[in-house]
């Protein structure tokens, strides 16, 4: 398969942090296995096409519904088309706690300036997780109930 093209870039200019991610693998790893430098550079290159392809997705799904800024909902959407549904709770997880973090920081958004105690936080964050797993089980339920090949008849 050929890498895919990135606007205006060549493929040599994309990557990401050789350190950062010699970290991430080795911060899975036990302590015992060791990566030849060969199998790093591989991550390396799966992770940007992986990139690359959420993106391209999450851009179509955000041209799709007309807009013209990507947002969280459209990446977890890509996730799903994909075929990564499964990971699309642990990612908006993660994306919770992301923000979370950055409430504290000089670009938290429209986050700054709000003091919350962790306990405040926590079941904000809770709330959160409640409502996306409401959204996206309706969604899948209204999916499930549209799918012409599972209906009444069938």
């Amino acid at each position: 398969m050929e890498p895919m093209d990135i606007v205006g870039k060549s493929k040599e200019d994309v990557s990401l942090p050789k350190a950062t991610m010699s970290k991430i693998i080795k911060e899975m790893l036990p302590p015992d296995v060791r990566v030849a430098r060969d199998a790093q550079d591989l991550l390396v290159e799966c992770c940007v096409e992986f990139i690359n392809l959420v993106s391209s997705e999450s851009n179509e799904v955000c041209s799709r519904e007309e807009k013209r800024t990507i947002a969280p909902e459209h990446v977890l959407k890509a996730l799903e088309v994909l075929g990564f549904g499964e990971y699309i709770e642990e990612v908006y997880a993660a994306y919770e706690q992301h923000k979370l973090d950055t409430l504290d920081s000089p670009k938290g958004g429209k986050f700054s300036g709000i003091e919350m105690t962790e306990e405040e936080a926590l079941a904000e964050q809770q709330r959160m997780f409640a409502e996306a797993r409401a959204r996206m089980n309706n969604g899948m339920t209204l999916q499930k109930q549209s799918d012409p090949d599972h209906g009444f008849n069938g």
